[in-house]
């Protein structure tokens, strides 16, 4: 059977309807979605909406295309399908995501997505659903892969991080000697490097023959900066520039791209300095405390500060910073985190084994964060690959065909 194309306005593929009012004041405990233009909002009793469907933002939250599975509730800021007329939801839910629903916004002072003009627009669609189920059915492989690919990331972050807080934090292994016991999971090569009993100190109990040291004595700084917005051969270049939008979410750790790039003419008039592969960005200003770790050398703006560890290795430098802003967001009690200075660095105290045990851990986890890094790649290419896939199927630059080789994942 071959996919026979059809050229139709979207009100005749489908019909989008406004969302429903529904105050906080008269919302009930639920496990019902509430769907804002954002997203899943809140949760509720009743829903308005059997699923699955596909809904869109109004007002508010522009641009943003979500697919529920279950019965949910769409706020009034929303726009939602209210009949699929026969069609796939899968499939219209990424037909909805090539949209660019600004191009459908009233000229008004609060902007909102206009229900006649989307409905006016002519689409380009697989006139059979099997060829929409089709190719949904590819389109969703890539978005599981990349769901998957990010779980993946989160549970071996957690790991890296549980061992570091036990070695590091905890002392597990030094308290495991002193009650005659090796260190779960431990080797004794590693184990030796542990001492066998604790001893006061400054920040309290301590292994033997650890240092308290400050932060600022195990790093070195990189200061940030901004090219020249007005002058415009600085800037779309091939030079990664980081800015606190480029923040790896969840447990990704990595930054391997930005969204904004600047030229070598803006990097050499400019402030702002090379960070190598392995420097640690942390956001000192703004939203205070975030972390990425480069994985491809690049800038970064003043908001920032970039550490690299000034003996031990790339991977201890990240967790014992993450670690000392988990710490002094603890110590705050309430108070609002809101800079971090170079005094910081200097005041902030930790206990310190050394740069072997340093970087026996940096070589226990590393096989732990090339991973994280591998699919942190993956999934870049991945999105790309589904953020295009479709717009050339309905523009007809490629055949339906040729998207299943295309979209092979490991």
């Amino acid at each position: 059977m071959s996919c026979n194309w059809i050229e139709i306005p979207l009100g005749d593929f489908i019909e989008l309807k406004r969302g429903y009012d529904l105050p906080k004041s008269k919302r009930l405990v639920g496990q019902v979605p509430i769907v804002s233009s954002a997203g899943i909002s809140d949760y509720h009793s009743e829903s308005k909406v059997e699923g699955p469907g596909v809904v869109t933002g109004r007002y508010g939250t522009i641009g943003e295309v979500f697919y529920i599975e279950e019965d949910f509730w769409p706020l009034n800021t929303t726009l939602y399908v209210t009949d699929f007329k026969g069609n796939c939801p899968e499939f219209v839910y990424y037909l909805l995501k090539t949209f660019d629903f600004h191009k459908y916004s009233d000229k008004a002072a609060v902007p909102g997505v206009n229900r006649n003009h989307l409905h006016m627009e002519k689409v380009r669609v697989p006139q059979n659903v099997f060829w929409q189920e089709k190719l949904a059915k590819y389109l969703s492989k890539l978005d599981r892969k990349i769901v998957l690919n990010t779980q993946t990331n989160q549970t071996l972050e957690e790991m890296a991080q549980a061992i570091f807080k036990s070695w590091f934090v905890d002392f597990d292994p030094v308290k495991a000697k002193m009650n005659g016991e090796q260190a779960e999971g431990m080797d004794e090569a590693t184990a030796s490097l542990f001492p066998e009993k604790l001893v006061e100190s400054e920040l309290g109990l301590i292994p033997e023959g650890w240092k308290v040291s400050t932060l600022s004595s195990l790093i070195q700084l990189t200061g940030g900066g901004t090219p020249k917005r007005s002058e415009e051969t600085y800037w779309n270049g091939d030079i990664p520039w980081f800015s606190v939008r480029d923040v790896p979410p969840g447990s990704n750790v990595f930054v391997v791209d930005t969204d904004e790039k600047i030229t070598e003419l803006g990097l050499n008039k400019s402030s702002t300095k090379l960070l190598p592969k392995g420097t640690t960005i942390i956001t000192a200003r703004g939203t205070v405390g975030k972390l990425a770790l480069v994985g491809t050398d690049m800038c970064m703006n003043q908001s920032c500060y970039g550490i690299r560890g000034k003996e031990v290795g790339d991977y201890y430098n990240y967790f014992n910073l993450k670690q000392a802003v988990s710490t002094l967001q603890q110590n705050t009690h309430g108070a609002v985190f809101d800079t971090i200075t170079t005094k910081t660095f200097d005041t902030y105290s930790l206990a310190f084994g050394g740069v072997e045990l340093a970087n026996q851990f940096d070589a226990l986890i590393a096989p732990l964060l090339q991973k994280i890094e591998a699919n942190v790649r993956q999934n870049i290419e991945l999105s790309a690959l589904r953020d295009t896939l479709l717009p050339k199927l309905l523009s007809g630059e490629i055949e339906l065909g040729e998207t299943e080789e295309m979209v092979e994942v490991s």
